[in-house]
């Protein structure tokens, strides 16, 4: 049984950041996915797939999986960078980027 430990990413369809200063540890799946041959519908074999545990900090997350035998992946975030930018930047006399207006 093998688990991933990761931070969610922020969803693409809200500019906030809710609910990725969270780790999550979810179970790789280990069996093949099969299509049910009448109602097409995915579905496998293996249920811990379908769990997922939070926790607040990365070692939380690490020790649990240790102290339950359970082999992990940790993926670290890549940091975000901010580039601070003004609105009045884009009409500035010294600016950089061509016009596209």
């Amino acid at each position: 049984m093998r688990a991933r430990i990761f931070q969610p990413p922020k969803t693409a369809m809200q500019s906030g950041w809710a609910k990725t200063h969270v780790w999550v540890l979810e179970f790789v799946n280990t069996h093949a996915r099969t299509a049910d041959p009448l109602m097409g519908w995915t579905g496998g074999g293996d249920t811990q797939t379908q769990v997922k545990l939070s926790f607040e900090t990365q070692e939380e997350a690490i020790a649990y999986a240790q102290r339950n035998g359970i082999d992990y992946d940790l993926e670290i975030p890549q940091t975000r960078r901010v580039k601070p930018k003004a609105y009045a930047d884009n009409f500035k006399y010294n600016r950089v980027e061509n016009w596209t207006h």
